[in-house]
């Protein structure tokens, strides 16, 4: 079964089938047709995730985010993140990387992420006479440090499939966040200084942050506001979802007084069609997954792996690079219900903490967002910038050695995630 469903999803994402429909075509033809699986029970198998409680925190997640990210609050961030380090070398490139990461506290979506900043910051980047493809670059990069600063989209979909905490891989994400987010400024800066990139010529006194600080608070909150509610037993994920819902409303009705019915309705239909999107993905991969399992393809391979390269040093090694070769093919979180399963047998017949390897494929994963062939926020940074291709990858090397070095820590240096 296992090996008619490689060949027939691979045929299928040649003639340029969406992923879920592929998906769904392969373990469906490979159930059905070899397994001998009634197609009534196969249809019940792609329903069966869809009935998850926790994901219900997926599309309450991304609604507050779209609340939060289309008004007021999406300047009042800019303007925050310009006072505080727009004055310095490659100053715009670092307001890039500090608004990704406070609107990752927001959105919990790089896709969403990269939109919404890239058509602000790219355009504003060029005609401040920033190269064009650098632009990009940075948006690219910086936009997947919302998969781990809580509410990570990836990181849900990882405990759905590891029966790990959500607030504990919230709780997780944040440093290796933090860090991505300080590796990608330097770059930023380093590259202002070395290419002389024009700087903002500003007078910002310590009032002036403070004010900016002030009025971007709701936002900075907002990620807080999620752990604290989460690692107190206060409320389940789903619940603090539906109360970022809330959230999002009040502060759009009543501290920015922005929100009007288009918004509200725009925000709705955008976070309809994106948890469809996601949650095809889910239902199709239960299915995948029951193709696995009933083949016990994740024992085989953590055995095989246990057997041929003894090394736990050598299999978390074999892991990262099995992740980044598929994270360049497929979306994050398709890759992470496919793997999960196979690699969450691995992790538990080495000793790997579970939560420590959420975080290391939610780091190595993001890599292939902005990675040739099929990087979603490379191409979207490549689309707002009329940039080739080509040339934002050439811009995005010492990102990719940040990255690296952050999952080289992630991935062999425990304490940096579990405190």
């Amino acid at each position: 079964m296992t090996l008619m469903m490689i060949l027939v999803f691979g045929a299928s994402l040649a003639l340029a089938l969406p992923v879920g429909y592929a998906l769904i075509v392969s373990s469906g033809l490979a159930a059905i047709t070899v397994g001998g699986m009634p197609s009534v029970a196969a249809v019940v198998k792609i329903f069966q995730p869809t009935q998850s409680f926790p994901l219900l925190a997926i599309p309450f997640f991304m609604l507050s985010g779209s609340l939060m990210m289309g008004g007021e609050l999406g300047r009042r961030l800019i303007n925050f993140a310009t006072l505080l380090v727009g004055r310095f070398h490659g100053g715009l490139g670092q307001v890039t990387v500090v608004g990704s990461t406070v609107f990752g506290g927001v959105s919990g979506s790089a896709v969403a992420e990269a939109s919404a900043l890239g058509s602000m910051l790219i355009p504003w980047q060029k005609r401040e006479g920033y190269p064009g493809a650098f632009a990009a670059a940075a948006t690219a990069s910086s936009s997947v440090i919302a998969g781990l600063i809580p509410p990570s989209i990836p990181l849900i979909l990882y405990a759905a499939v590891s029966n790990e905490s959500i607030a504990s891989l919230f709780l997780a994400g944040v440093v290796p966040g933090l860090l991505l987010c300080g590796g990608f400024m330097l770059t930023c800066y380093l590259s202002g200084r070395l290419r002389g990139f024009k700087r903002l010529a500003q007078t910002v006194t310590l009032r002036d942050i403070l004010r900016a600080t002030l009025t971007a608070t709701p936002a900075l909150a907002m990620p807080a506001f999620i752990v604290v509610l989460l690692r107190a037993g206060i409320a389940t994920p789903t619940e603090v979802s539906v109360l970022a819902v809330f959230y999002g409303l009040m502060v759009g009705l009543f501290v920015y007084r922005d929100l009007t019915w288009r918004r509200f309705y725009d925000a709705l239909v955008h976070t309809s069609i994106t948890t469809g999107v996601v949650m095809l993905v889910i239902a199709a991969s239960n299915l995948v997954g029951f193709v696995l399992t009933v083949e016990s393809v994740p024992t085989a391979v953590a055995n095989w792996a246990l057997i041929t390269l003894e090394s736990p040093i050598l299999i978390i090694l074999m892991m990262n690079i099995i992740m980044i070769v598929v994270g360049m093919f497929l979306d994050l979180p398709a890759a992470i219900l496919l793997l999960g399963p196979t690699f969450v047998a691995i992790g538990n017949a080495i000793g790997l903490d579970l939560i420590q390897l959420g975080i290391m494929m939610a780091v190595n994963l993001s890599l292939g967002l902005f990675t040739p062939p099929v990087g979603t926020t490379l191409f979207i940074a490549a689309a707002i910038s009329q940039e080739r291709v080509g040339a934002i990858a050439k811009e995005l090397w010492p990102f990719y050695l940040v990255a690296l070095i952050v999952l080289g820590l992630v991935s062999y240096v425990p304490a940096t995630i579990l405190y």
